[in-house]
């Protein structure tokens, strides 16, 4: 990771003085040697808002000011760098505070008066480091986003999708509820591909992407396991019916014709669906029933649902788990859009 001059030079950077002359003279210090984003405010209090809403990359933060002193300052900005790192240059003509300020948690210290050489180094330096320390979180993130989602369509890969399972199956047995898992697959894909090429393969899966998230609700989850394959996992069911509905809802989510690159391109999907407890009690299990439920709704067919009648209960399901009574087929009553429990 590398930060250039022309980064350093459009970093932010907010001046905190009361006194309006040493304002100038900072504001055109820096603008002198080429930093373009230099703001300032004369007010101590309104820096913790400031920075809330701008988030500088450096504060020039005067220690002795009426009503709120720096450290006082320093104190709010500790509330919204969760990571506890103050963008702070303390300025003081009093060498004494310049250890408290240390400790603090400024980054360095200035003494005024100011000397310009010293003042320019400083603040370069200190703005290299906090570039440099916001790349490698913004990398961390990209690597931590690149571990847990498909980076073709943005949703959960498999990582995440055993996370989120993990912590709805929890759920599901603290509260006695009913989880379920739909495991979709486009119908002919290869066909697409073949006669439009992988371009048009690509943004056809990220446009069913888009569609089976806009088909649940917003605590569910929609992965993508690879290929045209993807699981929807429904948490907190208060009863089974609900999975049908979604699972029908997808299919015909997915089967509306798409218009790519000019070009009107159609297909189908099908789906096989198993819920926690009736098919299976851990993650795999169901995911495994659901597959196999999908490969009956293929020999079907294709182009609907099928639900796993692989029951890994014994004896009789409580009502609250009871499968739906219609298996494999549509529900009487059309789903509607974004469809509660």
């Amino acid at each position: 990771m590398m930060v250039n001059s022309a980064d350093i030079h459009s970093a932010s950077i907010l001046i905190v003085d009361d006194r309006k002359a040493n304002v100038i003279l900072l504001e055109q210090m820096l603008k002198g040697a080429g930093y373009a984003c230099v703001t300032s405010t004369r007010e101590p209090r309104s820096v913790s808002a400031l920075h809330h809403d701008h988030r500088y990359d450096l504060i020039l933060l005067d220690l002795k000011m009426p009503g709120m002193d720096g450290f006082q300052v320093m104190e709010s900005l500790r509330e919204i760098e969760a990571d506890g790192y103050l963008p702070v240059l303390a300025i003081s003509a009093e060498p004494a505070h310049k250890l408290r300020a240390l400790q603090e948690g400024a980054k360095d210290f200035v003494s005024k008066p100011f000397d310009l050489a010293e003042v320019l180094m400083r603040v370069r330096n200190m703005l290299e480091v906090r570039l440099l320390h916001k790349a490698a979180r913004d990398h961390g993130k990209t690597l931590e986003s690149q571990a847990l989602n498909d980076p073709l369509t943005g949703l959960a890969n498999r990582r995440l999708l055993a996370e989120r399972m993990s912590l709805a199956l929890v759920h599901a047995r603290r509260d006695l509820s009913a989880m379920a898992v739909i495991y979709l697959d486009l119908d002919g894909f290869k066909q697409v591909n073949d006669s439009f090429g992988h371009g048009v393969g690509d943004v056809l899966l990220k446009m069913v992407a888009e569609r089976l998230v806009a088909a649940v609700r917003d605590e569910d989850i929609v992965a993508r396991l690879g290929g045209d394959e993807f699981i929807i996992a429904l948490w907190r069911l208060s009863g089974t019916d609900y999975a049908a509905r979604v699972a029908l809802r997808a299919i015909e989510a997915v089967s509306r014709p798409y218009s790519i690159e000019g070009t009107s391109v159609s297909i189908t999907a099908s789906a096989g669906v198993s819920i926690f407890p009736y098919h299976g009690e851990d993650a795999e299990t169901l995911i495994k029933n659901a597959d196999l439920a999908l490969y009956e709704a293929k020999r079907a067919g294709k182009n609907t649902y099928r639900i796993s009648e692989r029951g890994e209960l014994s004896g009789e399901a409580p009502s609250q788990f009871a499968p739906p009574a219609t298996i494999g087929a549509a529900p009487e009553a059309p789903p509607e859009q974004k469809d509660g429990q």
